[in-house]
């Protein structure tokens, strides 16, 4: 495929091609046919997003980005998995409805996604402070910082959270 616009058939040829060994790849690494199925079309649909590509190895591309569906997928699971065993915790009555779950679900991905893209010593202090609620004078004495330094941090995380929701 030349480097500019994809053609038509080029995409046709490309899928035909390697279609069905990327589902069969993604079936082996999830062990669901759905889930591959899935996968593989959304593997398709960003490697046609990202528009004009010379592909000497086109297996090579697609399994790279299906290795990164791939990874969001499972963390999406591991997301979903720790809010449903919380809500096994609350009585019936106060559950959320499956709209609100779904929206819950939808911030709770944001949030780790926002979490995940932190430096790592920002995202420390950040949860230290959100998650186990010291104060940035707690933080500071216990990791040997200045307090200028974990409010710097602590500012990066909210900014961070704020461009979450935008």
């Amino acid at each position: 495929m030349a480097t500019g616009i994809i053609r038509l058939q080029d995409i046709e040829t490309l899928y035909s091609d390697h279609h069905g060994w990327l589902q069969g790849w993604l079936r082996r690494k999830l062990g669901c046919d759905a889930q591959a199925a899935d996968l593989a079309q959304d593997t398709f649909v960003r490697l046609f997003g990202r528009g004009g590509l010379e592909l000497e190895q086109p297996r090579a591309l697609l399994t790279h980005i299906a290795k990164g569906l791939v990874i969001d997928h499972w963390r999406r699971q591991d997301i979903e998995r720790a809010y449903l065993d919380a809500l096994a915790h609350v009585p019936e009555n106060f559950a959320p409805s499956p709209e609100t779950r779904y929206l819950i679900l939808e911030s709770l991905y944001r949030i780790e996604a926002m979490l995940r893209e932190m430096p790592d010593r920002t995202r420390e202090i950040f949860m230290r402070a959100q998650i186990d609620g010291l104060t940035y004078s707690a933080i500071a004495a216990e990791s040997g910082m200045s307090l200028i330094t974990v409010k710097r941090h602590m500012k990066a995380g909210f900014v961070a959270c704020m461009a979450a929701l935008a």
